[in-house]
């Protein structure tokens, strides 16, 4: 807890790689942020969800892994020396354009002069499959529903459950270390996209992996949180069991936008309506970028993500300095301040 105010010109709520960009735009125009984080790391989803799954839409990077970019992203603000509020949800917000003051679930005070809200799509969570005893194989890791260590997995016998991108994606990357995969979906058809269902069709006829269709997931098996197999069922009540150490179910997030949608603004659908040319949203001095921000047009893409960061960096920039033009320069020309 803080015993003074921390004093910024810019409070941004989250630290995933939008915000991270919008930080080192608001450094470019010398204008101090502070990142605040509900997640005790600075990456968002980046970092929380896939830091080992490949990216392929930034630009530069015909592939990069999203703890790569993080990385990236975390050494490009580094001159900047931007401070974060890590581990703590913002639970109150009030003030107006130019003097806002916000509160985090630890007593932290921050006084600023705008805030960016770069949230993505909130706090988020794993939907969880609703099986006996779960916790306990939670706890012990082995059903997990993220990969952060693709190593770890080298010779298991993996349950991939879902029949989407996620489940697709990592029964393609695990096949090739893992000692078996199974991919189950309730249905026969996954969802993805039709190069990835011939690879997985491919891998599936070579024994890499092993369809298991049309089930889902009816229990555990194993001791003390140590998982032995696992139980699957037909709609009709055939069971069959797997044996395996390792359940992967990717059955999407949970999200929430929490206390952010108390705050005065008009929402929508979780997300936040603003001004396409400037980011700011219903209450003046309060601008949203990436995910949470919606206007017509938009691609919730991280590219789009960062080039709003930018605009409402320059935006903002007048609240902060309003006897000062900005005279816009080419970062070749001007470089780091």
């Amino acid at each position: 807890m803080t015993e003074t105010p921390t004093q910024t010109d810019v409070a941004i709520i989250g630290a995933g790689p939008t915000a991270l960009f919008a930080a080192f735009e608001c450094g470019m125009l010398k204008l101090g942020s502070v990142l605040i984080d509900a997640l005790e790391e600075a990456g968002g989803q980046c970092t929380a969800l896939y830091p080992e799954k490949p990216i392929y839409d930034i630009p530069a990077h015909p592939a990069i892994t999203g703890g790569d970019l993080i990385a990236g992203l975390e050494a490009q603000i580094a001159p900047f020396n931007v401070p974060r509020l890590l581990g703590q949800r913002v639970v109150s917000l009030a003030g107006r354009r130019g003097a806002f003051t916000l509160t985090t679930d630890r007593g932290n005070t921050i006084q600023a002069r705008a805030v960016i809200i770069a949230a993505g799509a909130g706090a988020f969570g794993p939907n969880r499959p609703p099986l006996e005893n779960l916790d306990a194989y939670e706890n012990s890791g082995c059903v997990q529903y993220f990969v952060r260590n693709r190593a770890a997995f080298a010779g298991k016998k993996i349950v991939i459950a879902g029949g989407g991108d996620s489940a697709l994606d990592w029964a393609l990357s695990l096949a090739e270390i893992a000692g078996h995969v199974y991919l189950l979906h309730r249905r026969e058809r996954f969802r993805g996209a039709p190069e990835t269902l011939s690879r997985i069709e491919a891998l599936a006829v070579a024994g890499k992996i092993e369809k298991v269709v049309p089930y889902q997931l009816h229990g555990l098996r194993g001791d003390n949180g140590q998982l032995a197999g696992v139980d699957v069922a037909t709609l009709d009540g055939q069971v069959r069991t797997l044996e395996a150490d390792t359940l992967l179910p990717f059955f999407g997030l949970s999200t929430d936008l929490g206390p952010i949608a108390t705050w005065g603004f008009d929402t929508h659908r979780n997300t936040i309506p603003v001004t396409p040319s400037t980011l700011e949203s219903s209450v003046p001095g309060i601008f949203a970028i990436g995910d949470v921000a919606t206007y017509p047009g938009k691609l919730k893409l991280i590219l789009q993500g960062f080039a709003e960061g930018a605009m409402a960096a320059h935006a903002i920039h007048p609240i902060v300095h309003p006897d000062t033009a900005l005279h816009f320069e080419y970062s070749t020309s001007k470089g780091v301040p």
